[in-house]
Order: C-alpha cells, then structure tokens, then sequence
C-alpha cells in the first residue's frame, strides 16, 4: 500500500501546519493580553466568537448553500462545545495560572490522548509506528521546551487547577479530533463552522454579556488592540478554517500531532526578535518533531483512504 503523499494528503498536512503556526505565534499574543490585564478569559473567548461568527455567516453568503439537519446541527452544537468553547476558555483560562513551560509540557499529551481517543471512536488502530512517531516527536518538543528560554510571559507560578484545565483543553479537543471527523467530512468548511462559531457565541454570551458590551477598547494600548484583532481574525477566523480542512484529508492522531509545532514557532519568533539563539539541541528537537509527523504518516492507519469532502 502506497504512503506516498497524494494532492489531497499534502492539502492537509499543509493546512494543520499552517494553523498551528498561527496557534504558535497566537500564544505568545494571549499571553501577553493576559499580563495586560485589559480583558478577562471570558471576553477574549466572547470576542473570537462573535468576530469568527461574523465572519463565517459573511463568507457563507457567497458558498454553495447546503442544509443542515437537525440531527447533525445537535452534533455540531457538541462539537462546538468540545472543539471551540471547553477547548478555549479552558487554555484561556490556564494561561494565568500555570507557567509557561508547565503549560507548554502538559500541553505535550494532546496527540496521545487523541491517539486513544480516535481508536475507541473511529476504531482507528494504535499501530507500532504510530507510538514510535509520537513519542519521537514528544522527546524532541520535550528537548525544545527544556532548552527555550523564549516560552516566558505566563504565570508567576502553577496553581493545580492550572494543570487540570490545561489537561482538559488537550482532552475535549482529542475528543472533538477522535469523534467528529465523519461529520465533518459531509460539510464544507464554511458550513461546518459557521455553525460551530454561532452555537459557541450563543452559550458564551449570556455570562458575560454586561461586561462584554462596556469593553473600553478606546482605553486600550493599540499593541494590544493588534493582538487581539490578531487573535480574532488569524488564530480563530482563518486557523478554525484551516484545521477541518487537515481534518478530512488526514487522521486524528496525524492532525493532532502538529500541536508540537506551537512551541517551535514559539522558540523562532524568539530568536528572530532576540529573545532567545538557535542551538544544535534545538535543531536536534526540531528534527525529532517532523520527523515523529512522518513516521505516523507512515502507519497503516494514516495510509488508509480517507474522504476528501468539499471546502
């Protein structure tokens, strides 16, 4: 059986790679619109989901109609919950209680648990290559990690609630990876999230609607203004895009697998503004991760066919 990559494998390893660059570089924005104190977790959250509902509806306004039934809409509403809401208020939320590099380690186990999760949900086989390809990624994020000093700006300390909400971000989204991927294989892109947005705006809304409409944007730093239009447009708008498309050409475990990327255009942004300097460890872990990508590439499981679906 060939493992060769074909256009649409390669449309997909294109687009989890390009959304977790923009997830990389939008931890470093949270980050720093946390420690500037100007916006809750929760207006952050309401704040991407309202701008990416927005911006899904306006786009669907020149896509190919499609109908939802009810009984698919009730899915993309737990979707939404697992994928968008728990996965995001959960990190948003983590952000100020763990530190950088315990949020960054604890972060590490999404691919595994999705690995669990896509084989008791879509019975997607636990191969030799896929553990090995893993695990070969996980020692070099683990390396990358230990050897940054580019992954400051989080929390003073870890609280163990921090521990438990970072877990659960890296569990409901394994959840939404493992178990949706059929569904979102009938839809097109903009069809599919344009609902996941509406329904995370809708439950989100209601906790904090006084506050969100008295937001004093004119009172905050235009730096952070920039970040959060970039948080809104790039990693929600166009990430959430990108992800559904790796996730109807590529299996959960392979999509979930360029989580390890976050951290290396972490460590990047930092050497590039000075932050921190390249060294042979670093270029030694970021072998490691793409290499361990390849290698669950290589399993049976990834080479299976899988649908394409329509964007």
């Amino acid at each position: 059986m060939s493992t060769g990559l074909n256009k649409s494998t390669l449309t997909g390893h294109l687009a989890c790679f390009a959304a977790y660059c923009i997830f990389g570089f939008n931890i470093i924005c949270c980050k720093n619109i946390s420690n500037a104190h100007v916006l809750t977790p929760m207006d952050l959250f309401c704040l991407r989901a309202t701008g990416a509902t927005i911006l899904f509806w306006l786009l669907s306004l020149f896509m190919p109609k499609e109908k939802v039934p009810l009984k698919d809409l009730l899915q993309i509403f737990v979707a939404s919950m697992l994928g968008l809401f728990l996965t995001q208020m959960s990190f948003l939320k983590a952000i100020t209680m763990t530190t950088s590099i315990d949020l960054s380690i604890t972060n590490t186990c999404t691919p595994i648990m999705t690995m669990f999760v896509a084989a008791v949900a879509l019975k997607e086989p636990i191969t030799g290559k896929k553990i090995g390809g893993v695990l070969v990624s996980l020692v070099g994020v683990l390396i990358l990690i230990f050897n940054s000093v580019g992954l400051g700006g989080g929390a003073s300390e870890t609280k163990p609630l921090g521990i438990v909400l970072t877990i659960l971000n890296g569990l409901t989204f394994a959840l939404y990876l493992g178990i949706f991927r059929p569904l979102i294989a009938k839809y097109n892109v903009v069809t599919f999230m344009k609902w996941m947005f509406l329904f995370s705006m809708i439950v989100a809304l209601p906790f904090n609607a006084r506050h969100f409409f008295q937001l004093p944007f004119g009172q905050m730093d235009s730096k952070v203004l920039w970040q959060v239009a970039y948080v809104v447009v790039f990693a929600t708008f166009v990430a959430y895009f990108l992800i559904p498309v790796g996730q109807k050409r590529l299996r959960p475990t392979l999509v979930s697998m360029y989580n390890y990327v976050q951290p290396i255009v972490a460590t990047i942004i930092s050497i590039i503004i000075g932050l921190d300097h390249i060294t042979w460890k670093k270029l030694v872990a970021m072998v490691l991760v793409f290499a361990g990508v390849w290698i669950v590439n290589q399993s049976r499981a990834a080479a299976q066919p899988t649908p394409s679906g329509t964007d």
